[in-house]
């Protein structure tokens, strides 16, 4: 069964208990929250806004930055928000990328080696805190002297994890312990700290893919478009990625052209990859009703 999550970020109260109605009613799995500190919202005061006003839809990061996140702190707002929310917490985490986000808690952006040790060690301390677990960390990656969560407690036996990034390192370890892992088939970041290069040939996706097969595969979708002109729509993305409309449709991190075209792309996706869940971003909550129907009845 394929299954859609939703990104997206508060701009006001009323419109966002708004996007938490409509993506529960049209029946999105994930309200999910991106997490930039300094440029964009709180995740977990915003997903426990979401929370008061839905019953069913899950809620999660997408992803939390283990570079400038505290597994105590970290811990203490998935539980919380489990509480809140009746047990629909998700802890979605990565390894983040932005620089000033580094710069902005007075640290420099670690290496790759660095960046991956310190998402590892957040992700496995933060997992353990939500279990009930005593967390001695002493390493040059985290550093914890007997911490505990002994309030709040989560609803959940067990908090579902997603592990959102492309680092062969990092997806070899979500593969062991991730109940989800998100890819969004990006490369290295580009010099203005924000955009990346990608990796999106069938090629790139089947080398991700055989290192997590048997989780749950989720990718982050960067172009959701129903129409007739596919090639004219992707225009911008073919001169940025240097890559042709085709190969780009191929991909599972674009979902153009038309209703029956992209259905048969989700249902290609399925069957090579078996990818089953898709995190779109705005404006795609307009359209998914119309792709779940096609869905549906292919």
């Amino acid at each position: 069964m394929v299954e859609f999550a939703y990104q997206a970020v508060p701009d006001s109260a009323a419109t966002w208990r708004e996007t938490a109605r409509r993506a529960e009613a049209v029946g999105v799995h994930t309200l999910l929250v991106p997490d930039h500190p300094g440029s964009c919202a709180a995740p977990f005061v915003a997903l426990a806004a979401a929370a008061a006003v839905t019953d069913t839809i899950r809620l999660g990061s997408y992803v939390c930055n283990a570079g400038v996140r505290e597994p105590m702190l970290l811990a203490a707002d998935v539980a919380t928000l489990d509480v809140v929310s009746g047990g629909r917490a998700l802890l979605g985490i990565g390894a983040g990328h932005t620089p000033a986000e580094w710069q902005a808690i007075g640290r420099s952006r670690p290496d790759v080696n660095g960046r991956v040790a310190r998402c590892i060690a957040v992700a496995e301390a933060t997992m353990r805190l939500l279990s009930g677990a005593e967390v001695t960390v002493d390493g040059p990656a985290l550093t914890m002297a007997g911490a505990r969560l002994t309030e709040p407690r989560p609803v959940q036996d067990r908090v579902p994890l997603l592990f959102g990034g492309g680092n062969t390192r990092l997806l070899e370890w979500a593969a062991d312990h991730a109940d989800i892992v998100g890819l969004s088939g990006l490369g290295r970041t580009l010099a203005d700290g924000h955009r990346h290069t990608v990796r999106w040939r069938l090629d790139d996706v089947d080398a991700q893919v055989d290192r997590v097969r048997g989780r749950v595969l989720e990718t982050l979708v960067q172009r959701f478009q129903i129409t007739d002109d596919a090639e004219g729509a992707l225009a911008d993305m073919t001169e940025h990625t240097g890559l042709t409309a085709a190969q780009l449709r191929a991909t599972p991190y674009v979902l153009v052209g038309t209703v029956d075209e992209i259905v048969s792309s989700i249902r290609e996706h399925e069957r090579r990859w078996g990818i089953s869940r898709y995190a779109v971003r705005p404006p795609a909550l307009d359209l998914l009703p119309t792709i779940m129907a096609g869905l549906s009845a292919a």
